[in-house]
C-alpha cells in the first residue's frame, strides 16, 4: 500500500494536491527548486487549514497530524528515493515535464509509480520521458484541489491495469470520486472546459456581454459552480491558453484560442496569481492586505 508521496511543484495544483495528500493520511513531501515558490505553498496551505478549522471543515487534532505527515524539500533527488508515488504538477510546458520525469527516473525506486497531473498533454508521450511505461499515468486534479471532488485518471498506451488500481486507491484515500478513461487529446473535462471558455472570450470580444453578465448568465443558466470568467481567472489565463494551443493542435479549428484570451496574456493579465485577469484582483488584494 502506498504511504509516502512526492509533489513536484509547489503552485496552486502542487500545493493543493499535497495538502489533500497530507490530510488524507499519507506522507507527502511537496519539492520546488524554488525555495521562494516553497515558502508560499506553505502559507497558503497553512491559511487552508486555519479557515477549515474556522469553519468546522477540520478538527484540530487532524490539522496537527497533517502537519507532520507534510515536508517541504528542494532536493528533488533525495525525495525521490523514498517515494512509493511521484506526482508531477509543473507547468504544461514539454521541456519542463520531460526535465522532471528523466530526474527522476535516475532516483526513484524501480516500483515506484508515476503520475502526472495534465490537463490536456499524453500521459503516453510524458512516459516516454522515463523508462516505465506501464507504472506511468495521468491523475488530472481540478482546482482548487481541496474542493473539487474529482479526479481524472488517464490510462496512456503501455499502464497497467496494477497502476491504475494502485492510483484509483490513493484518489480514493484522499476523499476523491474517480473516473478512469484512456488517452486521447483533452481527455473529458478540458475539452468542454476549453470549449465553454474559449466561446466565452469570443462573446466577450463581439460584445455580446461583460464579464459579470456572461458569467452570471453560465452559472444561474446552466447551473455551473463559476463562471467561464472567474474559473479562468482561477487557473490561469496562460495555462488556458497553453491547453487551448495543445488542443488546436491536435483537435484541429474548434479549438482555435480567441484572440482577446491571447491578448489578455500578451498584456500580462494572467488571472488571480498577476493581480489582473479578466477581473481586476488588485484592490481585493490590497484591502486585506491592510486588515
Amino acid at each position: 500500500m502506498i504511504s509516502n508521496i512526492m509533489v513536484v511543484g509547489s503552485g496552486v495544483m502542487g500545493r493543493g494536491i499535497a495538502y489533500t495528500g497530507a490530510l488524507g493520511g499519507f506522507y507527502v513531501t511537496v519539492v520546488d527548486v524554488n525555495p521562494g515558490a516553497l515558502d508560499s505553498a506553505r502559507t497558503e496551505i497553512e491559511a487552508i487549514v486555519e479557515k477549515g478549522i474556522r469553519y468546522g471543515k477540520i478538527s484540530e487534532s487532524a490539522a496537527g497530524e497533517m502537519r507532520e505527515r507534510l515536508s517541504f524539500s528542494s532536493a528533488i533527488e533525495e525525495a525521490a528515493a523514498s517515494a512509493e508515488l511521484i506526482i508531477e504538477a509543473v507547468p504544461e510546458k514539454e521541456a519542463i515535464k520531460k526535465a522532471v520525469f528523466e530526474t527522476i527516473e535516475k532516483h526513484a525506486k524501480a516500483d515506484c509509480y508515476f503520475a502526472t497531473n495534465t490537463s490536456t498533454m499524453s500521459p503516453t508521450e510524458i512516459a516516454s520521458y522515463a523508462k516505465r511505461p506501464e507504472k506511468t499515468i495521468a491523475m488530472h486534479f481540478f482546482n482548487p484541489v481541496h474542493k473539487m471532488p474529482l479526479v481524472e485518471i488517464v490510462r496512456g498506451l503501455e499502464t497497467d491495469d496494477e497502476t491504475v488500481s494502485a492510483v484509483k486507491s490513493v484518489a480514493e484515500r484522499m476523499g476523491k470520486e474517480t473516473v478512469v478513461i484512456n488517452e486521447f487529446p483533452g481527455f473529458v473535462t478540458s475539452r468542454i472546459s476549453c470549449l465553454v471558455g474559449n466561446e466565452a472570450f469570443i462573446m466577450l470580444q463581439e460584445g455580446l456581454g461583460t464579464p459579470e453578465e456572461i458569467d452570471k448568465a453560465i452559472k444561474l443558466g446552466l447551473n455551473y459552480p463559476m463562471g467561464p470568467f472567474e474559473l479562468v481567472d482561477l487557473v490561469g489565463l496562460d495555462a488556458r491558453l497553453n491547453n487551448m494551443n495543445y488542443l488546436h493542435s491536435k483537435l484541429g479549428e474548434k479549438y482555435r484560442p480567441a484572440p482577446l484570451l491571447e491578448q489578455y496574456v500578451k498584456a500580462g493579465r494572467l488571472g488571480k496569481k498577476s493581480g489582473r485577469g479578466v477581473y481586476d484582483y488588485r484592490e481585493q488584494e490590497k484591502g486585506d492586505g491592510e486588515k
